[in-house]
């Protein structure tokens, strides 16, 4: 396992379903990560006491999940300077572009690396990406990981073309 763990942060209990897609990539390539559920707006003290002792507490990265207004990849990256992914969920409204606009505007000086709405895969997967740079079995992980997935594609085209080709 990583010596660095993620941290995980949702905004509400209803991020959970996207949460759990990261927490389970994260486990699949023996990454270690913490969960919280923390509010930009309704619990900024403790967000903001989790992100200044992050790094402190073992955390290489952090991932922000949060839909609707989503400011809480913000708030997270104001207090620390360790690499914040941002989560963008799809609400009960604009289908998460609200969200998404809100985790990707950032102003200069606080960066937030934005993934796609609702995804929790690729906001691990860049985790792991980040560790990795240091990591040289975290890398290897990564590469299997990558050619596992190119095969099965390619498992998928040969079975296709046999059936539908001419």
């Amino acid at each position: 396992m990583n010596e660095k763990k993620v941290g995980i942060v949702m905004g509400s209990d209803s991020d959970l379903p996207v949460v759990e897609k990261a927490v389970n990539t994260l486990r699949q390539l023996g990454i270690r990560c913490e969960t919280h559920v923390y509010s930009a707006h309704r619990t900024p003290a403790e967000a903001g006491s989790f992100a200044r002792g992050a790094r402190e507490n073992g955390f290489g990265v952090i991932i922000a999940a949060a839909g609707m207004a989503a400011h809480l990849a913000g708030a997270i990256a104001a207090n620390t300077t360790l690499p914040v992914i941002g989560i963008p969920c799809k609400g009960p409204t604009l289908d998460g572009i609200d969200a998404l606009l809100s985790t990707v505007q950032m102003p200069s000086g606080i960066p937030v690396a934005t993934v796609a709405v609702n995804g929790g895969v690729n906001a691990a997967l860049l985790a792991a990406q980040i560790l990795a740079v240091n990591d040289e079995a975290l890398a290897a992980k990564l590469d299997d990981m990558r050619a596992e997935a190119a095969a099965a594609v390619l498992a998928k085209d040969a079975k296709i073309s046999a059936e539908l080709s001419d």
